[in-house]
């Protein structure tokens, strides 16, 4: 059955009109991250890389005169600093399948039928793949976790490790596990039962001998993702072409939380680190979930009620909590993403997804032609694609919270 024949274009004709142009209302909304920064969709320039020109340093060619000078002489121009960031966009794919008679019986039913025949398929695969890319954007080049300790195919992850979002879900899911470093292999496995209580993962098979600091990686992450948030408010390296030990306005700030719970007073501490290079303006304080647990215990105190009081924004239960802070407003987003020892302070203004394509049913190159015969099997291929990196023009202005430690 070829991919061009009539049967074929009705199926691709209905999946445009259902999905295709209708991705970003099908992102769940647990992915907020992914929904918070905006894409940017760039060319590709010589060597694969997307340029983005940033301001590292001020003007500096200043002259100063006493108040009775008059035709003064004056200083040589120090320019500002302007250079070239180069970021490259990082492809991830897709695939799953839909079987002949599934799809013959979904395209005579006409629309409606189709819908009902293939919405599950298409809100999982897109649940699936923003999944993974909402956690490489946090934690891409760093791994999913580091293994505490094991028995046998049992390991405890690292608590400060853990994020409940990443495992919830996760059996079946291959894996593979490394060296701290990176440069040892201790081979690939499947997940087979994950306890979100416990913090454990259980292997299809015994992993050892292992290291305490190994690193899980999802099976082919390493050495192909784009480097994440966390990584790159770390960095004190070269990063995007630019060295962030040169340009401070570059590196990222680190707040440490000292081994205790976080707190509104902490995330002030942490603001301050950002407003000392020049934030101004609303930040984003990503949490998780039992730090936000903690923090609504702590919340009333600071809490005023006024004329712009909102049931989404300042009560019990809310999805969010909104404070003032020395900076302007900080925004507390719960999610279940964060790992338990680290918050995450934005500045969201500053943080953009940059590449050639993101999350679509459209393959390049191949128009509106979503499915695919499969080469040894009676069905469709459906693939999902995008080809993107997520990138900060001022590292400086935001802030890691690292050492964190929730009370239960």
């Amino acid at each position: 059955m070829p991919a061009n024949n009539t049967f074929a274009g009705s199926l691709n004709a209905m999946f445009k009109e259902n999905y295709a142009d209708k991705i970003e209302d099908l992102i769940p909304d647990g992915v907020k991250v992914l929904n918070m920064i905006k894409f940017m969709p760039k060319d590709k320039q010589p060597g694969n890389l997307y340029h983005q020109p940033v301001i590292l340093g001020l003007e500096h060619g200043v002259t100063f005169a006493s108040s009775d000078e008059d035709a003064f002489n004056l200083n040589a121009p120090i320019a500002g600093v302007i250079k070239d960031a180069q970021v490259r966009g990082y492809p991830m794919v897709l695939r799953s399948v839909l079987g002949y008679t599934a799809a013959s019986r979904a395209a005579q039913g006409g629309k409606q039928a189709f819908m009902d025949a293939t919405k599950y398929l298409v809100s999982n695969m897109l649940r699936s793949v923003t999944k993974k890319l909402e956690i490489e954007m946090l934690y891409g080049q760093l791994g999913y976790a580091t293994v505490a300790s094991n028995v046998g195919p049992l390991l405890q992850i690292t608590a400060s490790e853990w994020a409940p979002g990443i495992w919830a879900g996760a059996e079946g899911m291959p894996v593979e596990i490394r060296s701290v470093s990176g440069a040892v292999s201790r081979g690939q496995y499947l997940v087979q039962t994950v306890s979100l209580a416990n913090l454990t993962v259980t292997l299809n098979a015994d992993p050892s001998p292992l290291t305490a600091g190994d690193v899980i990686w999802h099976k082919g992450a390493y050495g192909n993702e784009f480097p994440g948030i966390h990584f790159i408010l770390q960095n004190t390296g070269t990063i995007f072409n630019i060295n962030a030990g040169v340009y401070n306005l570059f590196a990222g700030n680190n707040y440490p939380a000292g081994g205790a719970a976080l707190s509104f007073n902490k995330l002030n501490l942490a603001a301050a680190r950002g407003v000392e290079k020049g934030q101004d303006g609303k930040l984003v304080a990503m949490v998780n979930p039992r730090a936000w647990s903690n923090m609504m215990n702590d919340q009333a105190a600071l809490r005023r009620y006024d004329g712009s009081y909102s049931k989404e924004k300042a009560e019990m239960g809310s999805k969010s909590i909104l404070f003032h802070s020395q900076n302007g407003e900080i925004e507390i987003q719960p999610s279940i993403y964060i790992k338990q020892g680290y918050a995450f302070l934005l500045n969201v203004e500053d943080w953009m997804r940059v590449g050639s394509q993101d999350v679509s049913f459209k393959r390049p190159g191949q128009g509106e032609e979503f499915f695919r015969d499969l080469e040894n099997a009676a069905g469709y291929e459906l693939r999902l694609y995008t080809d993107q990196a997520v990138f900060c023009m001022a590292p400086g202005r935001s802030t890691f919270i690292s050492g964190i430690v929730n009370s239960t």
